[in-house]
């Protein structure tokens, strides 16, 4: 069974830069599509951005096209999301999903795997 810790969250002015992990445990990690997901306070989670098994195909939110790049390393098991020019609105529980298929995933209901969650906070 794999799981997922994640790790890099904090507290950041707004315009400034944070990068999130995501460790996996076990041998098929590797071949598991990723994705992370936010919440805010009182807001229901949302979908911020998706990775294939392999990286060659990622997908974004609007919400954050243009400033957040997803990107895994297999050989460490680990995603990646960096986040740039930071907002106030991004501020939130981040949370990292895998899924055995390894095809790309947009939506809560086909992660079968979850962290624990990593809180940032994007102050003005």
């Amino acid at each position: 069974q794999v799981q997922l810790v994640e790790s890099g969250g904090g507290a950041v002015q707004a315009g400034g830069s944070l990068r999130l992990s995501c460790a996996a445990s076990g041998r098929t990690a590797s071949s598991y599509a990723q994705g992370w997901f936010r919440q805010a306070p009182g807001k229901e989670r949302e979908f911020v951005a998706a990775i294939n098994w392999n990286g060659g195909i990622t997908s974004y939110a609007d919400s954050v096209k243009g400033r957040f790049t997803i990107s895994r390393d297999n050989a460490k098991n680990t995603v990646y999301l960096q986040m740039n020019s930071l907002k106030p609105e991004d501020t939130a529980v981040y949370y990292c999903a895998a899924d055995p298929g390894g095809g790309i995933r947009k939506r809560e209901y086909e992660y079968r795997v979850w962290g624990q969650g990593t809180q940032v906070t994007v102050s003005s």
